[in-house]
């Protein structure tokens, strides 16, 4: 890369910063949170190798940056503001690798109306790395926890499961993905940010490490079971097309961002009507039998798996 840390930093950073970041020329942003609000803070990393690969294109590593940090504000109702942001480059990484990051932030600023704060940049001798720590709002006493589950809640996802995890499989060349719908839906998740679920939603995660696994985070931290249909798990048509040999990676490959929601029995309609043109599909429902998570196949048998979801150790 050519020129100084901070020549690159006022190249391609500053112009992604409002005027809490005081133009990136200090050791740190001056905000006012919106009054009436708490604060929602989460932090995120992607590793080369761990969490993209080498190939992906650099526009994309950002925005998924973004909306993996996106995804878990959505999970806890919350709306963002802005987002503090650190990289870790190879001395030898091309200059516009980084010109394409930032383009790719600044794109995702624009959509989702959020800003650069600042944040820290540094060379590595290793694997590129880059991690944002998202900063957003919800109301007092509005936050979703993953432990308000109860027994006979439904269990409702958004969107379709498993499609990342099968991007994964093709970028291996383990699977045919002619259409390219498993690569952008690897490359580019869409974060479930501002759906008006206040009073339908008694708990919620982000499938971020697989289906099974994150619905299990609920059920220990809520003190419930739950007990969910494999069929009724939304797909994708290339999903579908695919085959049920892939089920298991796509109830357990995470990578989706879609929303877990626990919700009263009572409140689906309600639920469907407030996320809109969010596509919401109900699975099974949460038990007050214990703190697993049961999978049934199509004739009502449990499932086992090799693994229930990704795990960094």
């Amino acid at each position: 890369m050519s020129g100084t840390e901070f020549e690159r930093i006022a190249r391609y950073f500053a112009p992604l910063a409002d005027e809490a970041a005081l133009g990136l020329s200090d050791d740190a942003a001056l905000w006012t949170p919106p009054y009436g609000k708490t604060l929602v803070l989460t932090v995120d990393q992607m590793v080369e190798g761990v969490h993209f690969l080498p190939d992906d294109p650099p526009g994309c590593v950002a925005r998924k940056l973004l909306r993996r940090n996106l995804s878990d504000l959505a999970a806890m109702g919350g709306e963002p503001d802005g987002y503090l942001l650190t990289t870790a480059l190879r001395v030898d990484t091309p200059e516009a690798w980084l010109a394409e990051f930032a383009e790719g932030l600044a794109r995702d600023q624009k959509r989702y109306r959020i800003e650069l704060f600042g944040g820290d940049s540094t060379s590595t001798p290793g694997p590129l790395m880059a991690s944002v720590t998202m900063i957003g709002c919800v109301a007092p006493g509005a936050a979703w926890r993953r432990s308000g589950a109860r027994a006979g809640d439904a269990v409702f996802v958004t969107g379709t499961i498993g499609d990342a995890a099968l991007g994964l499989e093709a970028a291996r060349g383990k699977l045919d993905d002619s259409s390219g719908h498993f690569r952008e839906r690897r490359l580019l998740p869409e974060p479930r940010i501002g759906l008006p679920l206040a009073g339908l939603v008694h708990a919620a995660i982000d499938v971020s490490d697989g289906l099974v696994q994150d619905l299990g985070h609920i059920c220990r931290n809520s003190g419930v079971g739950a007990v969910i249909e494999a069929g009724l798990v939304p797909a994708s048509a290339a999903a579908r097309a695919a085959g049920e040999s892939w089920l298991e990676a796509r109830l357990t490959g995470g990578d989706d961002y879609e929303l877990i929601l626990a919700t009263p029995p009572d409140a689906e309609a309600a639920l469907r009507k407030a996320c809109g043109l969010v596509p919401v599909t109900k699975i099974g429902h949460f038990s007050g039998d214990s703190d697993e998570v049961v999978v049934l196949d199509r004739a009502g048998r449990r499932m086992a798996f090799t693994r229930t979801g990704w795990r960094h150790f």
